[in-house]
């Protein structure tokens, strides 16, 4: 791509240089550690669901119970191959009978690692065959009833009943949405452990469940292909849970999922060891079934100046794009997040937020860049508000956004109703139809504001990488350099899940999802 703000592609470099050896230094501390919501992503994998007799979900009974016997750190892949043999059971009665006191998992005769990894080897391959159908029948709809042009229309349902949730959705497909997004309930992501079920009793959003992600996906599907055009469906593989959802979402053929570790250290206080070594293995699962992760470093702007602070935005999207790639992920998946939040009242406040799209866009080519609407100026003027997401629905569709969440008249006065999405629907419907190619079409003065500021923006944000670099991350995230916001290293929640690895210790499911054809 022709660089039409005329960015240093040398600066560009050197941020980028930056940011993997930063995302480097941070992989040798997350190899050396495991959580306990990283195994019950290996047991889910494994195929163990369910929940005892007082409700509590079988993967959290079974990693408690090696946690509690202090086998943790030799990982549970090891501990279910050893009973697999020692008892002739599959890996979900093993926990059946560990959930009913009939089975001490870590008493038993001990096998070799060899063994174990033998033992499990086709439960493994059983989990991946399932998710590599739920990849493929994607890959069959798009490639049979198409799906809707970029920028996507990304719209949200949030009912906490997700019956009603999957009606409001469809409605929303039905008037042209393209990407459906379940929000959580309220604080779901510090929650350790994922409920059991369909729910219908949410606050502020719907519970995140693998019984939901299947009602949802299967009504998505019907709509679909009745429309013709494939919908896609988002969750959020973040908090404490942040792999075991992704699992859930590989299973049920989710399309999207929110998915950044640095957003859930900073917004919901998740201790950042624990929530570093868990987005490892959640992207590693995202990659190998080919879901677009977003990353949250919209909300900087939320609680710091977005004129001031864009910097750091394009500094956590290099971190995030780094850790992507020792994921395996492709550019493609890369749903690097932005926002369009500058105060409405700012002179050239449009030219500013053009010039950070364009930059984003000509730094990650091909990024399926996620674009966050106005949110912190919006003060319920419902005909004000209207206009500002106008205004973020042309520069959107201008400089080629992927995923563009729909901005709502009535952000800042209630949940959105059916009326209020349909209003926004097709406010982006006609602004991306009459300027479609309004980016061919427009170049930039040289040296002028949009110029100017996209190169000022680069340069500050490959300084503080170069700190960040120097510093580290973790010490950078103490000294509260993104989004103002201080958090330590051994506070937040989750830390006690955290432990460093034995000699012993293997992940069959990462292992295969990085070494082997997908």
């Amino acid at each position: 791509m022709t660089s039409k703000l005329n960015l240093d592609q040398k600066v560009i470099d050197s941020a980028r240089a930056h940011a993997k050896n930063i995302a480097e230094s941070m992989q040798e501390f997350i190899n050396e550690h495991t959580t306990v919501s990283t195994e019950r992503t290996v047991v889910r994998l494994l195929g163990i669901d369910g929940v005892d007799d007082v409700e509590r979900p079988l993967p959290n009974v079974l990693v408690d119970a090696i946690k509690d016997a202090g086998g943790l750190p030799r990982g549970v892949a090891y501990w279910i191959g050893n009973a697999i043999i020692r008892t002739g059971k599959t890996p979900q009665e093993i926990a059946d009978a560990v959930a009913t006191g009939e089975l001490d998992i870590t008493k038993l005769d001990p096998v070799t690692v060899e063994e174990a990894r033998a033992a499990i080897e086709p439960y493994v391959e059983e989990s991946l065959a399932k998710i590599r159908k739920q990849t493929a029948k994607r890959n069959e709809y798009l490639a049979t009833i198409g799906e809707g042009k970029r920028p996507y229309l990304y719209v949200i349902v949030a009912t906490g009943n997700i019956f009603e949730d999957v009606n409001q959705a469809e409605a929303a497909a039905r008037q042209g949405a393209d990407i459906i997004a379940v929000i959580r309930t309220t604080a779901q992501s510090l929650l350790d452990y994922v409920p059991y079920g369909a729910t219908t009793e949410g606050f502020g959003g719907t519970y995140a469940t693998q019984e939901n992600f299947r009602i949802m996906r299967e009504r998505l599907d019907r709509v679909g292909e009745e429309i013709g055009r494939y919908i896609r469906l988002c969750n959020y593989s973040s908090g404490l849970c942040m792999p075991e959802i992704a699992a859930m979402g590989a299973l049920e053929r989710l399309d999207v999922m929110l998915n950044d570790a640095i957003y859930g250290i900073l917004f919901r206080d998740i201790n950042m060891q624990r929530t570093i070594v868990d987005q490892f293995f959640s992207r590693v699962i995202i990659g190998y079934c080919d879901i677009i992760f977003n990353s949250g470093e919209d909300n900087y702007l939320t609680t710091d100046d977005a004129i001031e602070a864009a910097h750091t935005v394009l500094a956590s999207q290099m971190l995030n794009e780094q850790f992507a790639v020792l994921a395996n992920i492709k550019p493609e998946q890369m749903g690097l997040g932005h926002a369009f939040e500058m105060d409405p009242e700012t002179e050239d406040g449009f030219l500013l937020e053009l010039a950070q799209a364009q930059m984003a866009r000509e730094i990650f080519p091909r990024a399926s860049l996620k674009y966050m609407p106005p949110t912190k100026f919006m003060t319920g003027n419902i005909f004000r508000g209207h206009i500002q997401d106008a205004l973020f629905n042309l520069i959107a569709v201008w400089t080629g956004q992927s995923l563009q969440l729909l901005g709502m008249l009535t952000e800042a006065i209630h949940t959105p109703h059916l009326h209020d999405r349909m209003l926004s629907i097709e406010n982006a419907k006609y602004v991306f139809n009459n300027a479609r190619h309004i980016g061919d079409e427009v170049e930039y003065k040289k040296g002028g504001i949009i110029q100017t500021r996209a190169q000022e923006v680069l340069v500050k944000a490959d300084a503080l990488l170069a700190e960040v670099e120097k510093d580290g991350l973790f010490a950078t995230i103490e000294a509260g350099k993104f989004a103002a916001i201080k958090r330590p290293f051994e506070g937040g929640k989750g830390l006690e899940g955290v432990c460093v690895r034995d000699e012993m210790y293997f992940n069959p499911f990462i292992e295969k999802m990085l070494g082997g054809a997908k």
